[in-house]
């Protein structure tokens, strides 16, 4: 007989046992330990009378019959297992909690095969679906909790494997399998969260080939983001040594892959762009490697977060990526100034070799001297010319005004009063030097002066006539041959 305290914290339930009920009840529960199921069976105990010490001979009558008594008391079987009579009914809830009990003691998680149907996204998160064959089907649940393992929600008709526990409702009393693990046949999740990441960078203008910045050729310090115990950064490390070892690597350690991992590398990432702010105290760095070494899907997945990959097109500063190997192609890369098949290659796209540098300063500095050479005796030869040139130009420009001003002298002493003079003309001027250029500046008796071509002479107006001067001229002729 034994007491049983209700899960609920109701009144407790008396249970009796028989004695083959209770060897029954020892293997089950032993069944259930080697199972690393946790016994919910009641404690049983059977009241016997505890036997006298063995004597020497036989043992008592009273002693067999006292023990053969107890071990042989059975009540009856609607008294002892609940459900069993009208009057040992057992709530609904009882037995779909039990039924759970039983079933997830029963089966320990399991992967299945299926085909998705159904597929619903609730709002508090939960997905909910059916998982069916050919000849029969489960309802599936897969909690808000357990989906960060799984990169993105199935479709219907896929065929999926899932990794869950068999379980019941209670509340309905429905059987469902609660999913913790999901994953499509071939890649069908991984490329489907894939795509539709990729869809949303590229209508943001991520992966437009116009927005790509250029490398600087010489980058005086260059920061590292990756994990600082891995064989990348040994790699990155060995190659800036041997090309350049001048050039400063900054590490900012991050988780490359597991749980925690994007968000690490976001934040690496943060921290690199606010020491590039003008006000910051931090290293400012020319160039950002941002990468891990190989890798299965899973390790690299990190780098296909949407959240990393949108970190790493925002650094103010140009950026290499260099994830996994030649073949592995991540988010990260796509929006990359640069991709890089190795995170070797990413530091020899990043660094020169300082030794290719020297050599190319030295023979730049050749041809300098060589074109400054070829400059030099080129001026010299164009400026002869030129010499020559201006020097003809300023003969022929000189000629040219002397013709000029003899021209101009012509036409001013064919102007001159001079020249008039010199052609049979007379100028008659006043005592005061006055010009008389009319008849009524003339008064008889009026002395007055003519200018000839050759001199002068003093002259007495006698008379003066008004009219056309050859006329009148003619009239004074007749006059004094009279």
């Amino acid at each position: 007989m034994s007491r049983r305290r209700r899960a609920a914290g109701g009144a407790d339930e008396l249970v009796l046992f028989s004695a083959e009920q209770y060897d029954a009840l020892l293997g089950e529960r032993a069944a259930m330990e080697r199972a690393g199921v946790e016994p919910v069976e009641p404690r049983v105990e059977v009241d016997v009378p505890a036997p006298r010490a063995r004597s020497r001979g036989r043992r008592g009558a009273a002693a067999r019959a006292v023990e053969a008594g107890a071990a042989s008391y059975a009540p009856p079987l609607e008294e002892t297992i609940p459900g069993a009579s009208p009057a040992s009914a057992v709530s609904i809830s009882t037995l779909t909690q039990t039924t759970k009990d039983v079933l997830e003691g029963a089966f320990v998680p399991l992967w299945v095969r299926g085909e998705v149907s159904d597929f619903k996204a609730h709002r508090n998160g939960h997905w909910y679906f059916t998982l069916r064959d050919a000849r029969a089907q489960i309802k599936c649940v897969v909690w808000a909790r357990d989906q960060r393992g799984i990169p993105a929600a199935p479709d219907d008709g896929m065929q999926v494997v899932a990794l869950g526990q068999v379980t019941v409702y209670a509340a309905r009393g429905d059987l469902q399998f609660s999913i913790r693990a999901l994953d499509a046949e071939g890649d069908g999740l991984w490329r489907k969260a894939l795509e539709q990441t990729l869809r949303r960078l590229e209508g943001d203008g991520l992966l437009d080939p116009a927005r790509k910045r250029p490398l600087p050729r010489y980058p005086r310090r260059v920061a590292v983001v990756t994990s600082p115990s891995g064989a990348a950064l040994h790699d990155i490390l060995a190659v800036v040594r041997r090309r350049c070892a001048n050039v400063e690597v900054v590490v900012v350690p991050a988780k490359v892959q597991g749980e925690g991992a994007p968000e690490e590398l976001c934040a690496a990432l943060a921290l690199i762009a606010r020491w590039c702010e003008p006000a910051a105290g931090g290293p400012p760095v020319d160039l950002v490697i941002v990468g891990r070494g190989g890798g299965g899907r899973e390790d690299l997945w990190a780098f296909n977060d949407e959240r990393v990959a949108r970190a790493v097109a925002a650094c103010p500063v140009p950026t290499v990526s260099a994830v996994g190997h030649e073949v592995d192609v991540t988010l990260c890369d796509l929006v990359a100034d640069l991709r890089a098949a190795t995170p070797s290659a990413a530091a020899e796209a990043a660094v020169p070799v300082l030794g290719e540098l020297r050599d190319a300063v030295r023979a730049l500095g050749g041809a300098l001297a060589g074109a400054a050479g070829e400059c030099v005796a080129t001026r010299r030869v164009a400026l002869h010319h030129a010499t020559r040139e201006l020097a003809q130009a300023a003969a022929r420009a000189t000629e040219r005004r002397r013709a000029a001003v003899e021209q101009g002298a012509a036409r001013l002493h064919a102007l001159s009063p001079l020249a008039t003079l010199g052609r049979g003309y007379a100028v008659a001027r006043s005592s005061e030097g006055e010009t008389l250029a009319s008849v009524r500046h003339f008064a008889a008796g009026m002395p007055f002066h003519l200018l000839l071509r050759d001199g002068a002479v003093r002259a007495v107006a006698q008379g003066a006539r008004r009219g056309q001067p050859l006329a009148v001229a003619a009239a004074l002729r007749e006059m004094e041959g009279e």
